[in-house]
C-alpha cells in the first residue's frame, strides 16, 4: 500500500472495481476477550480459533500470562491452559490493562474475588513525554465491586490499585443504564464467589458473556422482564468447575459492516462476507441496511458456543433513505459511521434518532463524521438528538478528511472514497491497524483501490 513517497498516516481510496469473491471477517474482539478469560478459569486446555489479535485482546492475553495462565498462539488459533475458578496466581508486578477502559474493567472484575492486591500500570507516556492515566472505572462497576467487598484506589502515577475481597459475598445489583462491560466484569466476579449472584439490567445489552458462560458449563439463567420492558435478570451460581471448550470466534459484525456497505454502494458488486456474527443484539446495522433496500442474503448458517454465524451474500443495490426510531438509533451508536456512508449513497433523507444519550467519545466521532461528509459534498446535520443525511444516489468526494485517530471513521471514509466520483484521502489512517490490520489488503483483494498518497513537500 505504501512506498517511499507515501505518508503512512494517509490513505487514499478511489476507483474500486465491482467487489467480488470472499471477504473474511476478523474475529469479534468482545467474544475473543471473554473466551480467553473464561478459558483461563476452566480446568484444562481450550482451543480458541479465529482470535482477533487486536491491541485489546493481546493486552488481555498478556495480563493472563502474568496471572499464571499459559497461552500458546499459532496465528489466529490459540490454546489456553486454564487454572480453574479461583485458580489465578498473584502477579509478580503491575498489570498493563491495555488500550481503552474495557480491559481494565474486565480484569478488575476477574480479580476482585481474590484476597490479594493488584496494581494496574498507567498507559505509556505520550511521544512528547506527557504522562497518562488509566480511565476511571464506571460507577456501576465500582458499586458492584464495593458490594462484593473489593475496593479500587487511584495511584499517584496514574495507575490503579485493586484490593480484592477478603470474604466476597454474592452480588445483588440493578444496572440502571446500559453498560455491557460492567455487566461482564461483574459476572466474572460472581462466577468466583460462593452462592447465587443476581444482576438486573433495565435495558438488555450484548449477551456474549452469558452465552459463553453457559457454553463453558456455568449454572446461569437469563429471565426477560415481563411486559414491554427491555430488561433482563441474570442469575449465576458461583464456583462451578468450568469445562474446556473448542471455540470458533464469530466474525465481528461491526468490522463486516465496511465490506457490506462497500458492496452495496459499488455498482456491479457481488461479495460474500464470511463468518459474520448474527446475534440479534448485534445485527442492528444489517437490519437497517435491509430496510433501506440492501440485497443481503444469509447463507451457510451455523452455531458455535451459543452464537449464530452466517456468511452474507451482498449485491450492489439502490438504497433509499429511511427514518430510524429512537430505540433503534441508540443501538446503532457504535455503527453510525458505516451507516452514514450507506445513507450518503441512498436516495432521499435518512434520519437517525435516539442519539441524545451519546458519551463524549461518541459525540466526538459524530462531529468528525459530519465534518468529513460535508467536505465531500454530502448533506449532513447533527443535532442533540439525531443525525440527518441527505443523499441522491451518488457522492462527489474529492477531499481530505481527518479520522482523528478513529479506526471506524478511517475505514468508513475509505469506503466512501472507493465509491465516490473523486478520490478521498484519509488522515490518521494508521488507526486502522489497531482494530483491523488487514482491512486494506482484504478490500484490495475484493476489488478495492488504494492508490499511493504522496507526502506533501514542506
Amino acid at each position: 500500500m505504501t512506498d517511499t513517497k507515501t505518508n503512512a498516516s494517509l490513505l487514499t481510496a478511489h476507483g474500486a472495481d465491482p467487489l467480488s469473491g470472499r471477504f473474511v471477517t476478523p474475529g469479534d474482539t468482545a467474544i475473543s476477550q471473554r473466551a480467553l478469560l473464561l478459558a483461563a478459569l476452566s480446568v484444562g486446555s481450550s482451543k480458541i480459533r479465529g482470535v482477533r489479535a487486536s491491541q485489546a485482546v493481546l493486552a488481555t492475553a498478556a495480563a493472563l500470562g502474568q496471572l499464571g495462565v499459559r497461552i500458546e498462539m499459532n496465528g489466529p488459533d490459540w490454546q489456553v491452559h486454564g487454572l480453574g475458578v479461583l485458580g489465578l496466581l498473584a502477579p509478580d508486578g503491575p498489570l498493563q490493562a491495555g488500550p481503552g477502559a474495557s480491559n481494565l474493567a474486565l480484569l478488575a472484575g476477574l480479580l476482585a474475588p481474590y484476597d490479594m492486591t493488584v496494581l494496574f500500570s498507567p498507559p505509556p507516556a505520550l511521544e512528547d513525554g506527557t504522562a497518562t492515566t488509566l480511565e476511571p472505572l464506571p460507577p456501576a462497576l465500582l458499586d458492584g465491586l464495593g458490594a462484593l467487598g473489593a475496593r479500587v484506589e487511584p495511584q499517584e502515577d496514574g495507575g490503579l490499585k485493586l484490593v480484592g475481597a477478603c470474604l466476597p459475598v454474592p452480588l445483588r445489583l440493578d444496572l440502571e443504564q446500559p453498560d455491557e462491560t460492567s455487566k461482564s466484569a461483574l459476572l466474572l466476579a460472581g462466577l468466583q464467589v460462593a452462592g447465587e449472584s443476581a444482576i438486573h439490567e433495565r435495558v438488555a445489552t450484548h449477551d456474549h458473556g452469558e452465552k459463553l458462560l453457559a457454553a463453558f458449563g456455568a449454572d446461569i439463567n437469563v429471565t426477560p422482564d415481563e411486559g414491554d420492558s427491555e430488561g433482563v435478570t441474570i442469575r449465576l451460581n458461583g464456583l462451578p468447575a468450568l469445562q474446556p471448550l473448542g471455540i470458533s470466534v464469530p466474525g465481528d459484525p461491526s468490522a463486516a459492516a465496511f465490506a457490506i456497505v462497500a458492496a452495496l454502494i459499488i455498482k456491479g458488486s457481488e461479495l460474500v462476507v464470511a463468518n459474520v456474527l448474527i446475534n440479534p443484539l448485534r445485527t442492528g446495522l444489517i437490519d437497517t441496511l435491509l430496510e433501506m433496500g440492501g440485497d443481503i442474503q444469509f447463507i451457510n448458517q451455523r452455531e458455535t458456543a451459543g452464537e449464530h454465524i452466517a456468511d452474507l451474500r451482498v449485491r450492489s443495490s439502490w438504497l433509499k433513505g429511511i427514518r430510524i426510531s429512537e430505540r433503534h438509533g441508540r443501538a446503532l451508536l457504535d455503527d453510525i459511521a458505516p451507516l452514514a456512508i450507506a445513507a450518503a449513497f441512498a436516495q432521499g433523507e435518512t434520519v437517525i434518532n435516539g442519539l441524545g444519550g451519546r458519551n463524549t467519545v461518541q459525540d466526538s466521532r459524530l462531529k468528525a463524521l459530519v465534518a468529513g461528509l460535508r467536505t465531500n459534498k454530502v448533506g449532513a446535520t447533527l443535532s442533540a438528538e439525531s443525525l440527518s443525511l441527505v443523499g441522491d444516489g451518488k457522492v462527489a468526494g474529492g477531499s481530505k478528511v481527518d479520522s482523528q485517530g478513529d479506526g471506524s471513521l478511517a475505514m468508513s471514509f475509505a469506503v466512501l472514497g472507493l465509491a465516490s466520483r473523486h478520490k478521498v484521502t484519509i488522515k490518521g489512517a494508521e488507526a486502522i491497524a489497531d482494530s483491523f490490520p488487514d482491512f486494506v489488503a482484504a478490500m484490495s483483494a475484493a476489488g478495492g483501490k488504494f492508490p499511493p498518497t504522496k507526502t506533501s513537500k514542506t
